[in-house]
């Protein structure tokens, strides 16, 4: 996706081969910064701190930051000390174990002098592999896009609700929810996205505002609370969201707020779609509200909110009473009843064991 019309990827290998560059997003919409990981550590901080965030990115980045582990300790030892090290920093994104998993896996069968070069050639891989993959989720759930355009009059903007930023800044290229809307967008559809702002970290007004703008993308930002009323009016033709961890029997987990909007999509006859890699899926589980791991944060995205101001500072201000407590959950879990489909590399499905099953495997869907 472009950047000032400049095509970027969300995570690369330096230049100069010391280290891999990311997109500091806790820095955006205010500002575009560059950083460079080093090392395991590095790598580390910056996923559980959010510079880099969403489920795909997250594993993308922890297989880099395994590979930056094997350049400094190739050992079997550092090996399973770096694992455990990325994987405690965010629990629910199922990716992020996935990506562990195959770099580990991967790099059990190599001697130690070979494990460097092999870490950073997979980590590429998954990163290559990730782009291909939020293509062909676009492919699949443009077709939505187009069935829909086609019943509106023409030069009317099909008008698409999402939530959080499961855009290109949560994968490495074009995103899980907007994929669809910027090929739509590029093959002269008329898309107009209605971008929740997405408290308490605010990543809808922040990134999803900020990447489609920089790509030219009709959109406007709306308070979480006005997604129902737009529905009522008529005025969302559908929702697309991402997920961080789905479950074979179809529960979507997803940023806090999700759930709301599905039933309100649910209640007003809105389709509810929900788009997401294979790799999202966590073949283990099968009851969402009751298995899935729900990460809680720092109470302070609740009470403090960081903006640009009018003298143009950035800064950070408190925005509830000194006294009063907050309790700051990550994550709600959307039922599978309350999706209309699933949109994956392979198809779309119905959000159920079976419905995975015919896109990813019988015997995969049955583990």
């Amino acid at each position: 996706m472009k950047i000032d019309g400049t095509p970027y990827r969300t995570i690369w290998p330096a230049a100069d081969g010391q280290g891999v560059e990311i997109i500091d997003q806790r820095l955006l919409p205010h500002a575009l910064q560059i950083i460079t990981l080093h090392t395991v550590d590095d790598a580390a901080v910056a996923i559980r701190d959010m510079a880099v965030r969403g489920a795909p990115l997250i594993g993308a980045t922890a297989a880099y930051g395994m590979a930056l582990a094997m350049r400094a300790d190739a050992g079997d030892r550092h090996l399973g000390e770096a694992y455990q090290h990325l994987l405690a920093t965010r629990p629910t994104a199922i990716n992020l174990r996935w990506a562990l998993d195959r770099v580990r896996t991967h790099l059990a069968d190599e001697a130690p002098t070979m494990r460097e070069e092999a870490a950073f050639a997979l980590a590429a891989q998954i990163a290559d592999e990730d782009v291909e993959t939020n293509r062909l989720i676009g492919v699949h759930g443009l077709t939505l896009i187009e069935q829909i355009a086609k019943s509106k009059p023409e030069g009317q903007p099909v008008n698409i609700l999402t939530h959080c930023n499961a855009g290109w800044l949560a994968t490495v290229d074009w995103g899980t929810a907007t994929s669809p809307i910027y090929q739509a967008h590029e093959r002269g559809i008329p898309v107009h996205v209605w971008v929740d702002e997405t408290r308490p970290r605010n990543q809808g007004a922040a990134l999803t505002a900020w990447e489609l703008g920089q790509h030219g993308v009709p959109h406007a930002v709306i308070p979480d609370n006005a997604g129902g009323h737009l529905m009522q009016h008529g005025a969302v033709d559908l929702c697309i969201v991402g997920t961080d961890r789905t479950t074979a029997a179809g529960d979507v987990c997803n940023k806090i707020g999700t759930y709301l909007k599905a039933l309100a999509a649910y209640d007003n006859g809105v389709p509810f779609y929900v788009a997401l890699p294979g790799s999202t899926i966590d073949w283990t589980l099968h009851n969402g509200v009751a298995d899935i791991p729900i990460e809680q944060r720092d109470a302070r995205e609740v009470t403090h909110i960081t903006g640009r101001t009018d003298a143009g500072a950035v800064e950070t201000v408190r925005i509830t009473p000194e006294t009063s407590p907050a309790v700051n959950y990550g994550f709600d879990v959307t039922p599978a009843r309350l999706v209309t489909a699933l949109i994956t590399e392979r198809g779309i499905c119905p959000a159920t064991q079976q419905g995975l099953a015919s896109c990813f495997g019988r015997a995969q869907a049955a583990e």
